[in-house]
């Protein structure tokens, strides 16, 4: 009798286990980890959008001495390209302009007319000024080291200016836009320019504003 009794608590005690996924003398088994199936992991931020150049609302800037007294002005009408600067990640940051040198503008025709003759610019041969960075570094707040690639009659040399980012806000029409400003120097004889050396001042200060929308 006891004997049948003991069996009889065996077989209730296995079918309990199996009910509960153990057997007696056993560790339960641990839960397996739950997958969740179409969950997808949160993508990388997209760099953010360039903004375009508002030629509108840009300038590109010259003056040079004359017989070394007074400074005499110029600036290009035609300004297209892309910029952003980026303060959280500067390795996002580019700048890609281009400049029509046949839109020379220096409130005289005929002086005009020279700036885009071979003395000069020779515009027929080369049309565009250009620039594109190469690297990008923070300095301080709103303030970019840029260093980049100028080409100016068919010279590529690797210069480096201050930027300055002057403001970013919504657009009158909607988006965003900003803006960026920045001088620097040059020396025109490293780009060809050598006519009249005796007249003209060797180191040409060039200043860049520009806004542009996204």
């Amino acid at each position: 009798m006891n004997r049948m009794l003991l069996l009889t608590s065996l077989a209730l005690a296995s079918a309990a286990g199996l009910a509960a996924g153990t057997l007696p003398g056993r560790a339960a088994a641990p839960h397996a980890a739950t997958t969740t199936f179409g969950a997808q992991s949160t993508p990388q931020s997209a760099a953010p959008k360039a903004y375009t150049v508002d030629a509108v609302h840009s300038a590109a800037l010259f003056r040079v001495k004359h017989l070394n007294t007074s400074w005499s002005y110029g600036r290009f009408n035609a300004i297209a390209g892309t910029f952003l600067l980026d303060g959280t990640t500067p390795a996002n940051s580019t700048i890609d302009v281009t400049i029509q040198t046949e839109s020379i503008d220096t409130a005289s025709e005929g002086r005009d007319k020279h700036l885009r003759s071979p003395d000069f610019f020779s515009s027929k041969e080369f049309p565009t000024i250009t620039f594109k960075s190469t690297s990008v570094k923070k300095v301080k707040d709103n303030t970019f080291e840029v260093v980049g690639d100028l080409i100016l009659r068919g010279v590529k040399k690797s210069i480096t200016t201050t930027i300055e980012q002057t403001g970013a806000g919504p657009g009158m029409r909607g988006g965003e836009i900003a803006g960026l400003h920045t001088t620097f120097t040059v020396k025109r004889s490293e780009f060809s320019m050598n006519y009249m050396p005796q007249g003209l001042g060797e180191d040409v200060e060039v200043t860049v504003s520009l806004e542009g929308g996204r």
